[in-house]
């Protein structure tokens, strides 16, 4: 009876228009927690040297749950490391339920890549491979402010090749996107349960169909 009645209670406020929003999913899976198998998996930011570092270039990416989008983009040579986060909202050091609740950030994948081995243009024909680049504040079942697409930079040297894939995918698509491009205002990491959470928990929920994890 309480499940009903909550459930005509939100069925009413989206009558209404109001703005509803998304619980957050669960942060354990209801798997037992085991090692991936097989496929490459990036390494996390920490381990990464200086030397490599000084070499590398940083691109955010908002494309929906950010357990999937890490997933998806570990899998590619060139991809030094990944992380997870929360970018662009309004509040300092937010935590995941603060986010679920509109604090106004975008889940994030922070992806550090060798443009010797990957471009950013590569990185970006799979970023739009994966999302629904006209959808509003929603990918797959996920809906909320949090589940934004974007695509933020730190470095402006960045902006044209950006700028010149995003008019390839509006072409494509025919269409006007719901794609950000901004520069990265700020950015926090996520908590550690949610970093590499699809690896720690293969059976875990994520919005990206599985084929699409084994492309490399």
């Amino acid at each position: 009876m309480a499940k009903m009645t909550t459930m005509r209670v939100l069925f009413r406020l989206l009558m209404a228009g109001a703005v509803v929003y998304p619980i957050c999913r669960a942060a354990t899976s209801p798997y037992a927690a085991r090692p991936s198998e097989g496929g490459k998996t990036s390494v996390s930011l920490d381990s990464l040297s200086e030397e490599i570092m000084e070499n590398a270039h940083i691109i955010y990416l908002a494309g929906g749950c950010f357990w999937g989008t890490q997933k998806f983009f570990d899998q590619f040579d060139g991809v030094l490391g990944t992380e997870v986060g929360y970018a662009n909202g309004n509040t300092e050091a937010p935590t995941y339920h603060e986010v679920c609740a509109g604090s106004g950030h975008a889940e994030t994948v922070k992806i550090v890549y060798d443009p010797g081995r990957i471009t950013l243009t590569e990185l970006l024909e799979y970023y739009f491979m994966v999302i629904d680049p006209t959808s509003v504040n929603r990918q797959g079942n996920d809906r909320g402010i949090q589940y934004r697409t974007g695509i933020y930079y730190e470095d402006e040297a960045l902006l044209p090749e950006i700028e010149e894939a995003y008019a390839a995918e509006e072409k494509k698509v025919g269409e006007k996107l719901a794609v950000e491009v901004l520069p990265l205002e700020n950015y926090y990491t996520a908590e550690e349960y949610h970093q590499k959470y699809l690896d720690k928990n293969p059976g875990g929920y994520c919005h990206i169909p599985g084929k699409y994890m084994h492309l490399t």
